[in-house]
């Protein structure tokens, strides 16, 4: 039974998936990125950013690529507080 490997079946079936995980989350942020940069660093006092942040939370986008995602050096206590 050659060429019926299940490892490689799961292997490209992960790759697939991560890929469109990968296109969506690098989306989120760059929405977030734009959002910081247009506007107030803060999600409280910026609506497109606090928007761009709880899409990338409904999408399951981890809070470190959220934070990596904002340019300004205060985010960390910004969004923990938004999260």
């Amino acid at each position: 039974m050659s060429g019926h490997s299940q490892f490689k079946n799961i292997m490209y079936r992960k790759g697939a998936q991560d890929a469109k995980k990968a296109r969506v989350f690098a989306k989120l942020a760059r929405e977030i990125t734009v959002a910081a940069k247009s506007g107030l660093p803060e999600p409280d006092k910026n609506p497109r950013l606090r928007l761009a942040i709880q899409a990338a939370r409904a999408e399951s986008m981890p809070k470190d690529n959220i934070e990596r995602a904002n340019p300004n050096r205060r985010r960390r206590r910004f969004c923990h507080d938004a999260l």
